[in-house]
Order: structure tokens, then C-alpha cells, then sequence
């Protein structure tokens, strides 16, 4: 059933948003301060283009550095990508079949408003405590 979802979600909206994502991280590595950005729009960028299967989890030994990078990624490019799910996703909810496109659309309305300090997992593998010495 997840991969029926992601392929109809690949047509109907899953491209176009990472194509979003990859203009932004484009944009943002052109600098060198940008390049962690960047990364962070690839990073989410690919979970946008198959979210069915996966989801975002907050990692536990993200700092401060991550919340004062999570409110310039907001400025930058996260206001617009949040408006783009918003959008798409309100127009996959008018029928019936885009309801669930519609609902993974706003799942990811947070990760694409402050992606830094969040991992993409898969949700049939089982969570591990990270430990780091």
C-alpha cells in the first residue's frame, strides 16, 4: 500500500515539491554559511518525494545551534515550503482518493518549517538509541 501511495504521490505532487526543495538547497549552497542548509533542503527535499514508509524524528543531541538555524532556514526558505504543502495539500483533500496525499502533505508542514535537528527514519525499522561518547 505505501509504495500505491508514494507512486500516486510522486505524479500528482511529490515531484514538484522536491523540486522546491532542490531549488532551495540549490540556492542556499551557494554560499558557504548556506551549505548546511542546503543539505537540510536535499535531505528533506528526498523525503518529499517519498514519505510514505518514513518519518521525521527529533534527534536528541541537537543544541541550540540547530533551534538559531532552524529560525534562519524559517526566513530563508521554510515559509515558502510550508506555503507549497499547505497548498497542495488542501487541494489533494477535495476528492476522496487525495485525502491521505492531502494529510502526508501536512505531516510535513513541520519538517519543512524547521528541518534542522530531525532525522527521516523508516518506519518498519525499529527506533535505536543513539549513544555517542
Amino acid at each position: 500500500m505505501k509504495t500505491i501511495l508514494n507512486v500516486i504521490w510522486l505524479v500528482l505532487c511529490g515531484f514538484w515539491m522536491f523540486l522546491g526543495y532542490l531549488l532551495a538547497g540549490l540556492l542556499l549552497c551557494v554560499t558557504i554559511i548556506g551549505i548546511p542548509f542546503g543539505v537540510a533542503a536535499f535531505r528533506i527535499g528526498r523525503y518529499a518525494l517519498w514519505p510514505f514508509g518514513y518519518m521525521a524524528v527529533d534527534r536528541h543531541d541537537a543544541g541550540g545551534a540547530s533551534f538559531v538555524g532552524n529560525v534562519l532556514w524559517l526566513i530563508l526558505a521554510g515559509w515558502w515550503l510550508a506555503l507549497g504543502h499547505i497548498f497542495t495539500g488542501i487541494a489533494l483533500c477535495v476528492t476522496i482518493i487525495g485525502i491521505p496525499l492531502g494529510l502526508a502533505n501536512f505531516k510535513l508542514i513541520p519538517v519543512s518549517l524547521m528541518p534542522l535537528g530531525k532525522d527521516i527514519v523508516r518506519t518498519d525499522q525499529p527506533f535505536t538509541v543513539r549513544q555517542e561518547y
